[in-house]
């Protein structure tokens, strides 16, 4: 092959990436849509409902510049959701809080963990792309909401605090294998995550401090039990190191000898 046909083949492989993770994010915003306008409905208060529908209708405008930054690349709005659909439906499905306050830690914790594994993938496209999903991540923190509702309930009810620190937990052991499923199913994310720079090795294991770090303060933000930062880091790590050698072992042509 070619310089010039290997230059067009990595253009077209950043260009997929690119839409699938527009994609996921698309779907994952108008999934926080149903969500929090659901939220708002049986809210207790009317500040609460409020806030939520405020938050709700947030999502909706991020899901609406994704879309857009989409067209721009040409590709087909649904198109680019619908593999993703099923993994997400699937990861909610399996986090329905049984309460108020697993609602309330799902929406901080869970989305927020979500949220940096996001951006990890934003890192590695086009800058264009990248902007604009940095720019619709930093426009999802709920934390002005949810800690000071979380931390009055604790100081009310303090056995709370370990339920909803297992709570925390799971959120995030569901979101990982729900990313680890995606990069299994779609070759474009695998590749992107698997295309690490080697001269770098020291790279991976920041993205993993990184991880860990932000989880770990918004669960001291809430008033729960902090995760070491090794416990809190290995999850990620096995789920990154799963994913980028997936993404390697397709990245190299079949016609390669």
């Amino acid at each position: 092959m070619t310089e010039t046909g290997l230059q067009h083949g990595s253009e077209h492989a950043d260009a997929a990436a690119a839409v699938d993770l527009l994609g996921m994010l698309a779907y994952a915003a108008l999934s926080s849509f149903f969500r929090l306008s659901a939220d708002a409905a049986v809210a207790a208060s009317l500040p609460d409902k409020v806030a939520l529908a405020e938050m709700a209708v947030a999502h909706y405008g991020h899901y609406r510049r994704l879309l857009g930054r989409l067209e721009e690349l040409n590709a087909d709005p649904n198109a680019a959701m619908q593999p993703f659909v099923q993994a997400l439906d699937a990861f909610h499905a399996s986090t329905r809080p049984a309460d108020w306050l697993e609602g309330l830690v799902k929406a901080y914790v869970g989305d927020g963990f979500s949220a940096d594994f996001y951006r990890t993938i934003a890192d590695l496209v086009d800058p264009q792309t990248q902007a604009l999903v940095n720019q619709v991540l930093a426009d999802t923190d709920h934390s002005d909401f949810v800690i000071p509702r979380v931390r009055e309930a604790i100081v009310a009810d303090p056995p709370v605090a370990g339920r909803l620190t297992l709570w925390a937990r799971r959120l995030v052991g569901e979101a990982l294998g729900q990313v680890q499923r995606i990069a299994a199913e779609r070759e474009p994310l695998a590749r992107l995550l698997g295309g690490g720079d080697s001269s770098q090795p020291g790279k991976v294991g920041r993205m993993f401090a990184r991880l860990a770090d932000a989880h770990s303060r918004r669960m001291a933000a809430l008033g729960l039990t902090r995760p070491e930062r090794r416990a809190a880091s290995s999850g990620a790590s096995r789920a990154l190191q799963t994913i980028r050698s997936r993404g390697k072992g397709r990245s190299r042509p079949a016609n390669a000898e």
